[in-house]
């Protein structure tokens, strides 16, 4: 199975920690290029990671949200092994 690049897992961990976002929020806190940050929207979709859903307050945007958030377990050990279970 093939790794999620760096990119897809930053995109993941914002969205795991701030919830649902638009590309452009994603590009702005991630501080990733927008082409990157597209990349890794793919990739995570490709490996099921993501849900997609249509902004209401502007149909031409896309809100990405996160399909797995981590839940904590336990010590950080136990939560790491968790992220690494869905990221690799």
């Amino acid at each position: 199975m093939n790794l999620l690049p760096n990119s897809s897992k930053v995109v993941l961990n914002i969205l795991d920690k701030e919830g649902a976002m638009t590309h452009k929020d994603i590009v702005n806190k991630s501080c990733l290029a927008p082409r990157t940050v597209r990349y890794a929207l793919k990739r995570l979709r490709e490996r099921d990671l993501l849900i997609e859903k249509l902004n209401v307050q502007d149909m031409r945007r896309i809100i990405y949200h996160s399909k797995a958030p981590i839940i904590m377990q336990g010590n950080d050990k136990e939560i790491h092994q968790t992220r690494s279970e869905i990221t690799h």
